[in-house]
This record gives structure tokens, sequence and C-alpha cells, in this order.
């Protein structure tokens, strides 16, 4: 008995040892006529094998380049694509950088404080109150939904205030607009909980 860990390891093992023995055998014709009859009936199975490679642009020319890739460039036949360079395995790709930012406060990320800096720059007015308005709520919610805590909002105008550098100081008058930041007693719960939180309270076995 011969067992997979006693034969040649498979190059793209997706397509099994069946292909792979067709392809070493296709090697081996010596009528370059048959061989390349041999290559265009190969691929054909490779294709149906690997049918998720039909949703990849120009599936065929992918097909075909990995003929060459399992045939370790030994297959002298006529392909209908360029032949890829028997190089293409060994070319290590560039590595990407990862994007190394520092972030004050990592429960509002990066964007947010992006847009803290444009609300920043604008110019004061009804326009950039609202636009004050609805990011100091969605902080609270960022900060809520990290920490699982209470916040005063003196601390999200705090935030708000060195995340702008100074520039963004909420005023008396529109911290006491209605609903300028969330109730604390329930942000940050789910729909879930906050059901689960109104139906207890009606629920008291002492009265």
């Amino acid at each position: 008995m011969e067992y997979n860990s006693q034969r040649p390891p498979l190059i793209i093992s997706e397509y099994g040892r069946i292909v792979q023995k067709m392809i070493d055998h296709a090697i081996t014709i010596p009528d370059k006529e048959q061989r390349n009859k041999a290559a265009r009936t190969i691929v054909s199975i490779m294709g149906m094998l690997n049918p998720q490679l039909r949703d990849i642009t120009d599936f065929k020319h992918k097909l075909w380049d990995h003929l060459f890739i399992m045939s370790d460039f030994k297959l002298d036949v006529d392909s209908p694509y360029p032949k890829p360079s028997a190089d293409i395995g060994r070319i290590k790709p560039k590595p990407v950088p990862y994007p190394r930012q520092d972030i004050k406060y990592k429960y509002y990320g990066k964007t947010m404080e992006r847009m803290i800096e444009a609300i920043a720059k604008m110019k004061e007015g009804e326009a950039r109150d609202h636009l004050v308005q609805t990011i100091a709520n969605f902080m609270k919610f960022q900060y809520l939904s990290w920490n699982k805590d209470s916040v005063d909002d003196t601390v999200i105008f705090d935030h708000l205030r060195e995340l702008s550098n100074g520039k963004i100081n909420v005023s008396e008058e529109l911290k006491l607009q209605q609903n300028f930041v969330f109730n604390t007693r329930n942000s940050g719960l789910s729909a879930s909980q906050k059901r689960r939180k109104k139906k207890k309270k009606r629920y008291n076995p002492n009265h």
C-alpha cells in the first residue's frame, strides 16, 4: 500500500493527485500535437473540478497558469496565453506597511478624531452646533459600548475639547438643549436589555 506521506508533495493540492499524475504523464508524451491535446483535456478537467474559478476574471488563463506551475514548467505545449515565468512562485510580494497612528482614545477611533478636526475648522453657527451635537452623542455611545459603565456628560465635553485642541467648547446653552446627549441610564443598552430592564421595573414583589 502506498501512503500520501510516501508520495511527492502536491504543487497545487486543490486539483488532487489524479490531475497531478495526468500532467506528469503529459510531460512524457513525445509527440507535441498529442501533448497539446492532452493539455487541453487536462485544463478542461481542472475547470470542472474547480467551478468556483469561473467567478474569477479570465479563469481559463488562470487554469493554464496552474497547468504550467504544476508541471514545474517542464510541459512543452502551445498555450493560448503567455506562459508564466518560472520565477513566479519564488518572487515574494513587497510587505504592506501597517498604518501606525497614535489614537488618543481607542474607543473613539481615528476616524472620530479626524471628524472632530474637520468640525473644529468650521465657522461657528447652527450647522457646526448640529454636528457638535451629533458627534458628542456618538462619542458617548462609543464610550459606553467599550466601558460598559455610566459616564458623566462633562467627560464627553472634556474629550471633545481635548481632541479638537481646545477649538470646540460646548456652550452652556447648547448643553441645555433637549437630547443633546444620550440618557446615561439607558445608553449602551441593547434593545433586549432595555426591555428586560423595563419589565423588571414594572414587576416589584414588595408592592
